[in-house]
């Protein structure tokens, strides 16, 4: 069944730029898009269907390709503690920081995690977002990480969206493990990932690279791992300090390395012939008030993708707004709004691997797009926050949130 849709501009974001097209048109057969032009151009058939944008804008729809939507609790008591002078070591020696989030996971039931996840969720898609990563890791146990897992399957047969699913069993040591990382890394390797992969729950793994979490040394074996079991790797890297996490990422031709602050000109040069995205996360670096900077002219010169995310957790980014990040990063990271919203269609899209189907505006693609009501395509950089009126069109049909 073919709809057109016209009356409108088109920014369709192949090769992250808009690629403009005013004055334009497209038509979508089943969940696809079909052609892809100016009104002018429209090709004579017989449309089932025929819908008038009133000149509305159209971008892809969004993609937030780095979250933790998943988890019980929330830390907003800790936020609180932390402005009155608490420090972090000390909100984690009274059982604080993720142990907390991992207590309230464990604790939470199924039921509970899909109810409060959809919450956060909806918020997102009601914000232009279309597909969404959500990864594990506040479970840090079989039973537990694999009740993420599955709350993660089951909100892809609920919203409306495109949901990839990321085992990050390797985000902190479980207190059961307490000073047994390596056996802990081994059970990753040889228990948790082998049976999860096998329920069919995973379509990536990630690591948390960093001095207070796994050395690239225990990162690589989870990599080694999951490459036997044909698992695409991503990676949580140079946040904190620079341990070459990022320059690991594209050996093994990692489909991200996110964060980055910390990672070296080497890094970059790595990124740059792996084609590992750089994925840039600003929530987490206005939250924590970091001062440094990614590396961001070095990222551009040697023409590293770079995608931006909400990162979307309870500890160190509770953003609810993409958008939101994306003026984030215009103005912390200085990006152009061109290339932010490249960074949150296109180039999201090659941070999970799903270039050939998402991310841009071309026929053969799923019809996943928005029709902003906006004058240009850097409105939706610009205005902070708000609810952004627009249509959201997910799979070549309009839903409504």
């Amino acid at each position: 069944m073919k709809k057109l849709w016209k009356n409108c501009h088109i920014a369709t974001m192949q090769d992250g730029k808009y690629n403009s097209i005013e004055h334009a048109a497209l038509v979508t057969s089943g969940q696809h898009i079909h052609w892809i032009g100016r009104e002018s151009d429209i090709p004579n058939d017989n449309y089932a269907e025929t819908i008038d944008l009133n000149g509305a804008w159209l971008t892809p729809g969004l993609i937030d390709c780095h979250t933790h939507s998943v988890f019980g609790g929330n830390r907003s008591v800790e936020f609180e503690q932390r402005l009155q002078g608490v420090s972090y070591a000390e909100i984690a020696a009274n059982g604080g920081g993720i142990a907390s989030t991992v207590r309230a996971t464990r604790q939470a039931s199924e039921d509970e995690l899909l109810a409060s996840a959809l919450k956060r969720i909806r918020c997102l898609l009601k914000d232009g977002v279309t597909t969404i990563e959500i990864k594990s890791g506040y479970g840090l146990d079989y039973l537990n990480e694999r009740k993420m897992l599955r709350v993660i399957r089951q909100i892809a047969n609920i919203l409306p969206m495109t949901i990839r699913s990321t085992c990050l069993a390797a985000h902190a040591l479980p207190p059961e493990y307490k000073g047994q990382s390596d056996a802990y890394v081994d059970h990753i390797c040889t228990e948790m990932l082998p049976k999860l992969h096998q329920e069919g729950l995973v379509d990536a793994v990630d690591a948390f690279c960093e001095y207070l979490a796994f050395s690239p040394e225990q990162v690589e074996r989870i990599f080694n791992t999951s490459h036997a079991l044909n698992l695409p790797v991503k990676l949580h890297a140079e946040q904190l300090s620079s341990l070459g996490g990022s320059s690991l990422a594209a050996r093994y031709h990692a489909l991200s390395a996110d964060h980055l602050e910390f990672m070296t000109e080497d890094d970059v040069k790595a990124m740059s012939s792996s084609g590992t995205v750089a994925v840039l996360l600003p929530g987490a670096f206005y939250f924590l008030r970091e001062t440094q900077l990614p590396p961001l002219d070095s990222l551009h010169q040697h023409g590293v993708r770079i995608a931006l995310s909400s990162d979307l957790n309870p500890g160190t980014s509770p953003a609810l707004s993409l958008r939101l990040m994306m003026n984030m990063g215009s103005t912390l990271f200085r990006l152009t709004p061109e290339q932010t919203l490249a960074g949150v269609t296109i180039h999201a899209a090659h941070a999970l691997g799903l270039q050939d189907s998402h991310g841009s505006l071309e026929v053969g693609k799923v019809a996943d797009f928005i029709a902003w009501e906006i004058e240009h395509p850097s409105e939706i950089v610009y205005w902070l926050g708000g609810d952004l009126p627009k249509r959201i069109i997910q799979h070549g049909n309009e839903i409504f949130v």
